[in-house]
């Protein structure tokens, strides 16, 4: 007899019953909305409202993508989520000359305060929520956000969105830091303070195991890597001198959707296992609502193929089902077209499209947690529980994530998995439609998204005549103070606040911070 494996290398048996599973309901399950909140963490989940439909966007100028997030606005979407180019994320201002030829090509290149007014005009900030993958510079946009609002006389209080502000999954998997482990951490932590007091509906954190799952991690090493970050954040706020109810519920997660259907779902249901009980038996939470593991989801782009791109649209609503089944609170789909190229307009919507016929016609919404009780669903998100908690009681033997981190064996576990999965593919073992099976002779040519070079020169213009019009006394005072606590112990965020409505630019804010604290190379 074949024998068969999920992803995360977990035996799949012929058939399921009752001897494959020793679930109690009340203590593994429970009903949705109670502990440990497997089956969803609000007791009628979509029946109630849908998930958020946040479609990624970001290219080019401010004002270009604004008019991408109109459009989205305008077909249905119900939150925005913006993508910054790889400069912004770096910390370089886009006339900076290792910036050159980046400029706006994999995301928005936002550099100062007018650009994010131009990212964001016409957009009601007290109405639509925005979520803003940016993790090495987070506070410096998250900042941005919050003084283009009181410009625009709208209270601080009133926003809300998410930060992804992840960086230690930056070190493992995706490589967009700045600073070294420690001092970014620190940042963090002074994040999670300002937004309890200035930004109070703003997501400090989106602790991402998309990225770890894109480097080719499997889905347990997805969900026991992201958890031990979480481990990690809460264990420095607490270091830090916050109290775990002050900071955990505004704590958010960000997940990667798969192909193997009901290995994903079953991540999900354990994923908010696993963080309700370890937020209540380490942590000893007392807020219910420091238990609760709210999640953004993505369509794994790893997954989508150059060959037969419109197959893509086939897997991107498997993915996509999978997390309306496994109780996502936000997703995003992808363009069919985004492994060549950024997404066009056609693609985008019809991404959008996928989510709306998911949450309007397939009857997924109509009762909550539909899966549960499926021996099979059962079964996997038991054994994805156990191999997660393995993997965490390694990282902590380690010293934990952060230690993990620094001695590579995050990185090396996420290169095995990945390297092993190739290898699967190249053999043929892993059937990947399009590429080595069912392979097509002739090619066809879609349309791929264009970038304009001459929007590396438009953004260049606008930062030099900002620096000429500014008040540079005043900036350099700003920035002087800046690096002042950043030496100290003060709050990095209140300075770096004066410094950008000054007009400072996310550049010369990310060159006093690496001025003190110096960047990271990699081991």
């Amino acid at each position: 007899m074949t024998t068969r494996q999920t992803d995360s290398e977990i035996p799949i048996e012929p058939f399921y019953s009752p001897a494959n599973t020793s679930v109690n309901y009340a203590s593994d399950l429970g009903d949705p909305g109670t502990f440990p909140f497997t089956r969803g963490i609000y007791p009628e989940m979509y029946r109630q409202r849908n998930w958020t439909m946040r479609q990624y966007a970001g290219f080019g100028t401010a004002e270009a993508t604004n008019e991408r997030f109109r459009f989205l606005l305008a077909n249905g979407q119900t939150g925005l989520s913006c993508a910054f180019d790889l400069p912004t994320q770096m910390g370089y201002d886009a006339d900076h000359p290792r910036a050159d030829g980046e400029v706006g090509r994999v995301g928005v290149a936002i550099s100062s305060i007018e650009d994010m007014h131009r990212l964001l005009q016409g957009i009601p900030l007290d109405k639509v929520t925005t979520s803003m993958t940016i993790n090495a510079t987070a506070s410096t946009l998250l900042l941005l956000y919050q003084l283009v609002a009181e410009e625009n006389n709208v209270d601080p209080s009133a926003i809300g969105g998410t930060i992804q502000n992840d960086i230690l999954k930056e070190y493992a998997a995706r490589g967009t830091y700045i600073y070294p482990p420690r001092p970014s951490m620190r940042i963090i932590t002074d994040i999670f303070a300002y937004c309890q007091r200035e930004l109070p509906h703003f997501n400090t954190i989106s602790i991402s195991g998309y990225h770890i799952r894109e480097a080719g991690s499997t889905a347990a090493q997805e969900l026991a890597f992201t958890i031990a970050n979480g481990i990690a954040y809460v264990e420095a706020a607490l270091a830090a001198g916050l109290a775990v109810d002050d900071f955990a519920p505004r704590l958010s997660f960000f997940w990667n959707a798969h192909n193997n259907l009901f290995e994903e779902v079953a991540k999900f249901r354990a994923a908010r296992r696993l963080w309700a009980h370890i937020m209540q038996e380490r942590f000893h939470a007392q807020d219910p609502r420091s238990l609760l593991m709210r999640f953004h989801t993505q369509t794994g782009g790893s997954t989508l193929t150059a060959q037969q791109p419109e197959v893509n649209l086939v897997r991107v609503s498997v993915q996509a089902l999978a997390a309306a089944l496994g109780g996502t609170q936000s997703l995003h789909t992808n363009g069919y077209d985004e492994a060549l190229g950024l997404p066009t307009e056609k693609a985008a919507k019809l991404a959008l499209r996928t989510q709306q016929v998911i949450a309007y016609e397939t009857g997924v919404t109509d009762t909550v947690d539909p899966l549960a009780g499926s021996y099979y669903v059962e079964s996997l998100t038991s054994s994805l529980e156990a191999k997660a908690r393995e993997y965490l009681e390694e990282i902590d033997g380690r010293g934990g994530a952060v230690a993990a981190i620094e001695n590579g064996y995050i990185q090396q576990e996420i290169e095995r998995a990945a390297y092993a999965y190739t290898k699967a593919v190249d053999a043929g073992e892993k059937v990947i439609v399009g590429v080595n099976r069912f392979v097509d002779k002739q090619e066809s040519s879609p349309e791929v998204f264009p970038i304009d070079p001459a929007l590396q020169r438009q953004q260049i213009q606008e930062i030099r005549e900002l620096r000429r019009r500014r008040d540079q006394g005043t900036v350099d005072r700003a920035l002087t103070e800046l690096k002042v606590a950043a030496r100290g112990t003060d709050n990095v965020c209140y300075p770096m606040k004066r410094a950008l409505a000054a007009r400072a630019t996310l550049g010369e804010v990310a060159d006093t911070l690496r001025d003190v604290f110096g960047t990271f190379s990699p081991i």
